[in-house]
Order: structure tokens, then sequence, then C-alpha cells
């Protein structure tokens, strides 16, 4: 007996193809694929399953040309007083991912650019104004806030991760940075802790409020207590070194450390342990982001949380808004104090 496979539907090329096949005007397959209501439901249905069956897609590139609309999200993460930072930084790939989940969920394609302001200057220009995205979302203000300010100003729909500025025009969702670095200070003050030291680069308006943040409630707190700062790169090729530096050059009573983020942390951590320094006997160590890994440092690193995949559907949700014409404010997240074994 011979075994014959059934064969495959013909692939249709075009709208007309499928409209000829369905008994119905092209208008109507349009309609139908575009899932809009003025097509009845058993129509659209029968019409999708023949699209499936067939393999045909339409020609987006056409439909953005008669729609005004292209379906593609651009994301962008710029670059300035960072260029040696990796995409593959955990805290850019947990905010992308869940970026990227969201707006495939919403029927979005997504096209991801990693910036290099001082090398192209007009960065965003350049994104906005392409025609190959309706809408723009920004991993970061690194050193560009006043860039964003001019191109939001006449365009709308893009929305930034990062801090909220008085006034500012562009949509910024992000995390409280200045209350978490009050949390992150006062915790180690409630520790006994005096003689701390913040590791990290305030070019960054995140990392500024941070660091400020814990300055003030160093200054509220009444009690004998210093900090000092070291500039840290958030780039890993640089980190460690950056750090053994410090940790060389800081006062031996040191016997705290906030760290800008997990990453700047965790390579503390590691620095320590080399130089038969406990953590947290000796030093304790607390970072910011709390990103997955920080539960498998040892000990486990104590931590405040920035809320990535609340943050990715509110910046999502404020880019949807904006693209319909709404003006939709900035989100600010609460900071959250985690606590683990190494503060």
């Amino acid at each position: 007996m011979i075994d014959e496979a059934a064969p495959k539907p013909r692939r249709l090329r075009n709208i007309a193809e499928l409209a000829k096949l369905a008994g119905v005007s092209a208008g109507t397959v349009s309609r139908a694929l575009a899932g809009k209501g003025l097509v009845r439901a058993e129509t659209r249905e029968r019409i999708q399953a023949l699209a499936r069956e067939h393999g045909f897609r339409p020609n987006q590139m056409a439909s953005g040309l008669r729609t005004g609309q292209t379906g593609v999200i651009g994301i962008a993460i710029p670059l300035g007083h960072e260029q040696g930072q990796h995409i593959s930084d955990p805290f850019f790939m947990s905010l992308l991912g869940n970026l990227a989940d969201t707006l495939v969920d919403r029927g979005y394609d997504i096209i991801l650019r990693k910036c290099l302001p001082n090398q192209d200057p007009d960065w965003l220009d350049r994104l906005t104004v392409s025609g190959m995205v309706d809408g723009v979302l920004l991993i970061g203000q690194s050193d560009q806030f006043e860039t964003i300010e001019r191109v939001a100003a006449s365009y709308l729909p893009l929305v930034v991760w990062g801090t909220y500025r008085q006034n500012q025009t562009h949509c910024a969702v992000g995390t409280d940075s200045f209350a978490g670095g009050q949390l992150a200070a006062n915790h180690l003050l409630s520790s006994g802790k005096q003689r701390i030291v913040f590791l990290g680069d305030t070019r960054g308006l995140e990392i500024e409020r941070r660091l400020a943040g814990a300055r003030a409630a160093l200054e509220a707190a009444q009690a004998p207590h210093w900090m000092e700062h070291y500039a840290v790169p958030l780039s890993a090729d640089q980190m460690a070194e950056a750090i053994g530096s410090a940790l060389e050059v800081m006062d031996p009573r040191t016997d705290a450390i906030f760290a800008a983020s997990d990453l700047i942390a965790m390579t503390a951590i590691r620095l320590l342990h080399e130089r038969n320094r406990s953590v947290p006997g000796d030093i304790a160590v607390i970072g910011f982001d709390d990103l997955p890994v920080a539960e498998q440092t040892t000990p486990q690193l104590t931590t405040i949380k920035q809320d990535v995949a609340n943050g990715a559907r509110a910046m999502a949700s404020c880019l949807m808004r904006r693209m319909r014409g709404e003006t939709v404010p900035s989100q600010t997240m609460p900071a959250r104090l985690i606590l683990r074994g190494s503060a």
C-alpha cells in the first residue's frame, strides 16, 4: 500500500487571490485580516482560517502605506557616558525581555537599536522621523536628558525608562531612585553602619538620584557618619578595575558599600572575598535592581528592588495611549528594600 501525503494548500500571493478563494471582495479581506468589526464574525473567522491554511500574511509595508501605521515599535538604548556598556547587561536584558513580551502580546513587532550619541548626535531624531516605527521606547536616559526633552517637544509617542524631573516634557516611567537611596542608607544606618562608600557613575540621572537620596538620609540621621563616593562605570569591561582601585584607596574603617546597581554590588562582593574581607562581617554590601541573579551570590544580595515587569507594562501602556494622541504623565514606581544576607 502506498501512503501518499495530502498535497499542501497553494500559497497565496496577495489579497486578491485570498478574496477570490473566499468569495468576497478584497476590501472585506483587508478588514477581516485587520480584525475590524465591520465584517461579520463568521466571515472574519473563515477568512482568517483560509489565510492561515494558505500561509498568507499581508504585506506590512503596503498595509502601512494605507493605514499610516507600521505595526513596529522602536526600542533604543542610548549610551552617552557609558559607551562601553553592553546590551547583554543583565538589567537591560531583564527590561528588554519584559518589553518584548508585552509588545508582542499586543501584536507589535520591535526593532532594537544601541545608540552612541557621541558618534551620532542625531540618534533620536533619526529614529523618530524614519517612518519605520509607530512609537519609540528608550531604555535609560544616560546623559541625554536635554536631547530627549527636545525631541519629545514635537514627538508624542515617546516613553522613557528613567527618572522624572519636575516640569520635564518627556514621559518617564521608572523607580523612585531618590527614595531607593534613602531606603538603602537608612537600612545601613539602622544596622549600625557609619562609614559608607557609594559606588557608581553619577553622570546618569538615575544613579545621581540614588546617591542624593542616600546623602539626604545620612544628613537627617543626626549620628556620626560619613559617605565617600567613587565613580564606577556600568561597563562590565571596566567595572572590576574601578572597584578594585576604590577598595585600595578607601578609608580602612569603611563598614558598608551602597552600589548603584546589583552588578556593581556583586562584583564588589567578589573582590572583597579575594581580599579576605567578609561580607557582611567586615563590610556590608547593598545593591540596586533586584536582578534574578541577586539570590545566587554568596551571601545573597540585599538590594533595592526595581519592579521591571510592572515597569515594562506601564511603559507599553503609556506608549499606546500616546500613539492615540493622548498626553500621558510620567509614572514613578515605589522602591522596595529586599533584605537578604549581604547587609
